[in-house]
């Protein structure tokens, strides 16, 4: 046995036998924990640098321990983490490194300090590498559908409610309408942010540190805009902004999702509107016509992960006491996966919608057809003084009857025309083209070709705001930001 007990870990003073190999590696965290190695090592250099002001360290011993630090980075940063080591944690594995660099120095680095603060701030510190992967793939997606709705803001498609055709949009419009959800969502990651970027060090295990550092000061040398914690004991078991953040991933997901399913039906033999290239689809080993979705196949299917994810974090906490428990040590493994699976889902998404190809004619074509101008000829009959919801009426027994007949409601026989509709005495055929159908609708927010394209205009001045903040993006979360 060693002098620090248990096998040298740090926590083994008390402990004489060795753990259970099996416990042993189930409780290691290495395999996951070990992301946060660079974020351990910012958080050990601005805790060095407070002890030195507080008088624990010398300007000389945090020459020496800054120096270790910085000498342990360049290592890792040419030769890469080591694959596979014993230690038990991140923390584990950078405290032994440092001590082979610096000696006992390495060893009063963790002065004043638990590994509850410093497991926090490493993750809030790593989290916002995470957060701006998400960030960006938000931005790639939203620029290949703004892309979509420029090149197709005046094509006509189907609209569709319950999956029935309904009334005819275009092409952009629907394009934007995904645009609107996936901007939320980086509102969304953005406000999240806010609420964890404040700075747990200096919490202690759960009562704060005897040691007389700044706080305020470590908070600003880490770049947390929000300041210390105000708390310990909150400080060192608050895992509600990993939640939020799992949730906004599960909400991005979720419409990438149905961005997904929408595309996956476009494709289908039976819509026969879009066409993914060879980029981003696979055949069958059996049937040599297929040309399947594969993208956005799994980009739905992997939205479920991450939705899982969510409900896996929220049911971690909701029964542990105040302050920190061993639990808390799935919630990495919980919620990195989950957000590296939402930037890939993001980013795979934007790669299939640019490989999507549609059939402008066929699109225009069933635009027209499926009597979704109805709604059209019930405003025409309101137009000419019949109350709405007899309009309503007249307008789908004249439906059943260009059923019955065959044809669409603007090509009824003119004889037909004159008895479901003597109200009217306008050319059906005009007043019902999907290009007169479309133009009506004008309002914002409206899918008239006109308004699409200024839409367009503006999400792609959006879109170039996002691409010139997203280094800062973080920053601009606290309010630094114009654009926010």
């Amino acid at each position: 046995m060693t002098a620090e007990g248990n096998g040298g870990q740090m926590w083994g003073g008390r402990f004489q036998g060795r753990l259970d190999p099996g416990f042993a590696q189930f409780q290691q965290s290495l395999p996951i924990d070990h992301v946060m190695a660079f974020a351990d090592l910012e958080t050990n250099r601005a805790w060095s640098a407070a002890l030195a002001a507080a008088g624990v360290f010398t300007a000389e011993e945090l020459e020496l321990v800054q120096d270790a630090i910085e000498d342990l980075a360049e290592h890792w940063l040419e030769h890469g983490l080591p694959e596979h080591d014993d230690a038990e944690d991140v923390h584990s594995l950078v405290e032994r490194e440092l001590v082979a660099r610096c000696g006992e120095l390495g060893k009063r680095l963790h002065t004043g300090r638990s590994r509850n603060d410093q497991v926090a701030t490493d993750l809030r510190l790593h989290l916002r590498e995470c957060i701006h992967d998400c960030l960006e793939g938000l931005r790639n997606l939203c620029t290949s559908l703004v892309e979509k709705a420029e090149a197709h803001w005046d094509a006509p498609m189907p609209g569709y409610t319950h999956l029935q055709r309904a009334q005819p949009i275009t092409i952009g419009h629907h394009a934007l309408a995904h645009t609107e959800a996936l901007g939320r969502d980086r509102e969304r990651l953005l406000d999240a942010f806010r609420r964890l970027d404040q700075c747990p060090l200096g919490s202690g295990a759960l009562a704060g540190t005897a040691v007389p550092v700044d706080r305020e000061a470590l908070a600003e040398d880490l770049d947390f805009a929000g300041g210390p914690t105000r708390n310990s004991l909150d400080a060192t078991s608050a895992r509600d902004h990993l939640c939020e953040l799992a949730f906004a991933c599960a909400m991005a997901c979720t419409h990438v999702s149905r961005l997904a399913e929408d595309y996956v039906f476009f494709a289908s033999y039976e819509a026969g509107f879009v066409t993914f290239g060879d980029a981003v689809s696979t055949g069958s080993s059996l049937m040599p016509q297929k040309r399947n979705p594969d993208a956005m196949e799994l980009v739905r299917g992997h939205a479920g992960r991450v939705q899982g994810a969510l409900m896996a974090l929220l049911a971690t906490v909701k029964g542990l006491p105040m302050a920190y428990n061993r639990d808390l040590q799935t919630d990495k493994a919980t919620l990195l996966p989950a957000m590296q699976e939402t930037a890939s889902c993001l980013q795979v998404a934007a790669l299939a919608v640019r490989h999507a190809t549609f059939d402008l004619e066929r699109c225009a074509i069933e635009a027209g057809r499926g009597y979704q101008n109805a709604t059209d000829l019930a405003d025409l009959l309101v137009a000419a003084g019949v109350a709405f919801r007899d309009a309503h009426g007249i307008v789908g027994r004249a439906v059943n009857r260009a059923v019955e007949l065959g044809v669409e409601l603007q090509d009824l026989p003119p004889d037909e025309q004159r008895r479901l509709l003597p109200q009217l005495d306008v050319d059906l055929r005009a007043a019902l083209a999907v290009r007169a159908v479309l133009d009506r609708r004008n309002n914002i927010g409206g899918t008239a070709p006109e308004r699409v394209r200024r839409e367009a205009a503006h999400w792609r001045d959006e879109l170039d705001a996002w691409t010139a903040a997203i280094d800062g993006d973080l920053d601009g979360a606290n309010g630094d930001d114009d654009e926010q």
